[in-house]
């Protein structure tokens, strides 16, 4: 093969990923998507709805970017957000995801002018909310960096996350009583397997709000970040990012699998699934040079192989 036909077939197999996600009218050239990786392309794609970017190496930040509407989630900003998180889960250079809003706002609510119109037909029959679920299907990490309030759809992102970090002034609510519906995008499943039962039927039977110390305390956000500057816990949220990408992502993902089976599969069955991606590692280079390192007392350098 020439040099010339091999750097094709490169760029190729290399960009593959990007191009089979893609939809019209998104095109990529040579010029917006390297052979080696499209970090640039996803860094640099221009969105209506939220704005991707890599503050550190090997993170993807997305935030949500509908500022008059407090973030209010419809399906164009879906879409968006669905289709930044495929690209960085296919980028080999990204090993960790943040998601997070604005300082008022993480995310209101999905939009109700969207739904208010809305027939049972309508929304059964097209599936609506379903896309939320993509989110679900990433295989890296995802941390959400919640600040101001998330609330109703806003507060079933951020419990999508595998990793929820709450500014002190963080809000939470599933509040769709109050408005003669129910939870619809997994706010009631989700959020009785992080709280409990009873709380779970308190908070979403009156559609009270509670706080960023009561969502720690209850053992759904991982913890509390003090706001003393603007934008603390966006930086504690990608800084716990990078900290992430540096390990292997081949065991990461494989860690996530495990403590994601702990709420799908009963204790036996878990603990077998947790077994077979331990034994799955040591067909791993990572797992042989992390071992190495240790032994050598050395700090690893893993290939992602």
């Amino acid at each position: 093969m020439s040099p010339l036909l091999f750097r094709r077939w490169r760029f190729i197999t290399r960009a593959a990923p990007i191009l089979l996600t893609n939809r019209p009218p998104y095109k990529f050239t040579f010029a917006s998507v390297s052979a080696a990786r499209f970090m640039s392309a996803f860094s640099s794609k221009q969105y209506e709805n939220i704005i991707a970017s890599s503050p550190e190496p090997g993170v993807a930040l997305v935030t949500l970017n509908r500022p008059k509407a407090l973030n209010a989630l419809n399906s164009a900003l879906f879409a968006e957000l669905n289709e930044a998180l495929q690209f960085a889960d296919a980028d080999r250079e990204i090993g960790a995801i943040v998601i997070t809003g604005s300082e008022k706002a993480f995310a209101a609510g999905a939009d109700i002018k969207e739904m208010k119109d809305k027939s049972f037909s309508d929304v059964y029959q097209n599936k609506f909310l379903e896309t939320w679920q993509q989110i679900t299907t990433i295989r890296k990490p995802i941390i959400a960096a919640v600040s101001g309030y998330a609330l109703g759809g806003g507060c079933e992102l951020a419990l999508m996350a595998d990793i929820l970090l709450a500014s002190s002034t963080a809000k939470f609510g599933q509040p769709e009583v109050n408005i003669g519906t129910i939870t619809g995008g997994g706010g009631s499943q989700r959020l009785a397997r992080a709280v409990g039962k009873s709380r779970a039927m308190e908070l979403t039977l009156t559609g009270r709000t509670w706080s960023a110390r009561e969502a720690a305390d209850w053992g759904m956000a991982s913890r509390v970040v003090e706001e003393e500057k603007e934008g603390a816990v966006v930086r504690e949220a990608v800084k716990l990012a990078a900290e992430i990408a540096s390990k292997s992502q081949l065991a990461v993902q494989a860690q996530k699998e495990a403590v994601n089976v702990a709420f799908e599969q009963g204790l036996s069955e878990g603990l077998k699934t947790e077994r077979r991606l331990f034994h799955m590692t040591f067909a791993t280079a990572d797992q042989k040079e992390g071992m190495a390192a240790f032994a050598e007392k050395r700090k690893p350098n893993f290939t992602h192989s």
